[in-house]
């Protein structure tokens, strides 16, 4: 089983700052759908409670000790080890404390690095690119939409 992760992040390693991002990249998000649709995606609970719904077309796991938790929609998991039981190909979808939890897991990584200084209160785990390797690296456009310069990366892990 390949696990995967999928993140956004600008300087410092910023991905959240109260609760929500701190900047509108749509085709990062573009991006994201077309890689996790029809896959699994994996998710703490406040990383859920954060996008108010299940996102369409794909497998929403939560990962939350909370046994009391439930969601229309979602599956519910309460330990990492249960990760390597889902079926397909899964994405870790964030926040913060399951990236820290699960990057001994994943296989390769789908980052968007974003070149711009935001304020963040979360952050995506300290990663050193050469334990991993560039598969590809595409600089995103910049239009009206897409104001930030930014990158595709797709890393996976030195063996």
């Amino acid at each position: 089983m390949m696990v995967s992760l999928i993140v956004a992040h600008a300087k410092q390693n910023v991905i959240g700052f109260n609760g929500d991002m701190p900047w509108s990249l749509p085709a990062d998000l573009k991006g994201l759908k077309k890689l996790t649709t029809g896959n699994t995606i994996v998710m703490g609970r406040k990383t859920y409670e954060t996008l108010g719904r299940p996102l369409p077309n794909r497998r929403n796991v939560v990962l939350t000790a909370n046994t009391d938790f439930t969601a229309e929609g979602i599956d519910v998991i309460h330990s990492i080890d249960e990760i390597k039981d889902l079926p397909g190909k899964v994405f870790i979808f964030g926040g913060s404390t399951i990236y820290n939890q699960t990057m001994h897991l994943v296989d390769e990584m789908y980052i968007t690095v974003i070149d711009e200084q935001f304020a963040g209160d979360t952050f995506f785990p300290d990663y050193d690119l050469n334990e991993w390797t560039v598969e590809s690296s595409d600089d995103g456009t910049i239009d009206d939409k897409n104001r930030y310069p930014h990158r595709f990366l797709h890393l996976t892990r030195e063996l």
